[in-house]
């Protein structure tokens, strides 16, 4: 068995609620995305805009954020389960 192999097998993935805070951060805008029959409409428009679009253009804004939310919470994890300062 190759020395990688016989290091990972002491490491097991652990779910933890962190862990999953994350996942929903990065799973959010999927099922916004795909769920179109939510925002397949006209109304309301925003400054004349059609809310196809805006709510569209608006989950790139909150996509953004939760994408690096996602991530400050994976460097706390990572430290924390390094060891290190979870700051």
């Amino acid at each position: 068995m190759s020395q990688a192999a016989q290091g990972n097998q002491g490491k097991q993935s652990v779910i933890t609620p962190i862990r999953v805070v994350i996942g929903l951060c990065l799973f959010a805008p999927f099922v916004a995305m795909l769920w179109v029959s939510s925002y397949a409409k006209v109304d309301p428009t925003f400054i004349g805009v059609p809310f196809f679009y805006w709510y569209q253009m608006l989950w790139v804004l909150i996509s953004t954020v939760l994408t690096v939310v996602a991530y400050k919470l994976w460097q706390r994890d990572q430290r924390a389960r390094k060891g290190g300062d979870a700051r």
